[in-house]
């Protein structure tokens, strides 16, 4: 069986390329390098290119024959979203909409996507299921719902069987401190905090204190890297036996504050995170927390890292010594 990953070099792309080989599949990686890292992905094949080029992704399925597309490219960042909306549309959606072309020409019809929670917007409630309401605040969480509703048309259309995943807070790095989540400019929390401790980084700040929380800061939900290469390998599986579109949330089911996740990374580093208070960042809601109880009953997914200080130790590995 042979894999496209798009976005392959990336920091979830890349953990799901080993996961792929690990399982005896092939990957073969796609990505332009524009926040990925070609040494991430190994001895995967790899092809440079752009979804935005359709002469690129011509040539990406003239030379290969693919079983299914994993699709991780995107622009991901809030904050920028909320600045340069023209980009976000045109990266996220047009460029998938030339992958979907492609692979509807190629005879391709299985794809999973990187989809966000960022397309409920304000929680109604306080786990966040597949029944909420898709209601967006931002670009980027606009542009990935988009996406979704190509999916659901393209199912109905064309037969393309897919899973969007929709991710709450990807974190951590692999445990053999391999491979990381390095981005530049990095706005991340955990990498952010890891990065203040070892000095290499400046300060962290804490985006808004006057959040409706306990504490004040944003309560997000983290979910371990592999945890969610997991999950796409039984979206996989999921989709030899299902037609049509579906969709799963992934999350650990428990919220954590920012300040929460400082006194954690704090214990794990063995010493104090510094950090500066700073304005609220537009586009950002005061909870998010995922019910993954679908996924669990549907993929047979549960989260294997439940530990956030655990999720923090494997990211502080990787952080101590990164190799790019």
């Amino acid at each position: 069986m042979k894999v496209l990953v798009c976005g392959g070099a990336g920091y979830i792309g890349s953990h799901m390329v080993r996961r792929l080989s690990r399982d005896g599949i092939e990957p073969v990686v796609f990505d332009n390098l524009s926040t990925g890292h070609r040494e991430a992905v190994g001895d995967a094949p790899f092809v440079q290119g752009d979804l935005l080029e359709r002469d690129d992704l011509r040539a990406l399925f003239a030379q290969y024959r693919f079983d299914a597309v994993m699709h991780f490219c995107a622009r991901s960042l809030v904050g920028e979203s909320m600045t340069q909306p023209y980009a976000y549309y045109e990266n996220n959606v047009a460029g998938t909409l030339n992958l979907l072309q492609a692979m509807h020409e190629a005879g391709v019809g299985k794809l999973v996507f990187s989809s966000t929670a960022a397309v409920f917007g304000v929680p109604e409630s306080d786990l966040i299921d597949e029944s909420h309401p898709r209601q967006p605040i931002n670009p980027y969480g606009a542009s990935k719902l988009m996406v979704e509703r190509i999916l659901e048309d393209a199912g109905r259309a064309y037969g393309l069987r897919s899973v969007a995943l929709r991710y709450f807070n990807a974190a951590g790095a692999s445990p053999q401190g391999d491979i990381g989540e390095s981005h530049e400019p990095e706005t991340h929390l955990i990498p952010n905090m890891l990065r203040a401790a070892t000095g290499k980084g400046p300060s962290l700040k804490v985006f808004g204190n006057d959040y409706a929380t306990p504490d004040g800061t944003c309560v997000r939900d983290y979910v371990h890297v592999d945890d969610l290469a997991d999950a796409h390998s039984r979206a996989l599986a999921f989709m030899a036996t299902h037609e049509g579109a579906h969709a799963f949330n992934l999350g650990n089911g428990s919220g954590f504050s920012v300040l929460e996740m400082i006194r954690a990374a704090s214990d794990v580093v063995g010493s104090e995170i510094p950090y500066d208070l700073a304005p609220r960042r537009a586009g950002d809601p005061d909870r998010l927390v995922a019910s993954s109880a679908k996924a669990q009953r549907e993929l047979g997914w549960a989260p294997r890292y439940t530990d956030v200080a655990e999720i923090v130790e494997t990211a502080w590995r990787w952080h101590r010594q990164p190799r790019y």
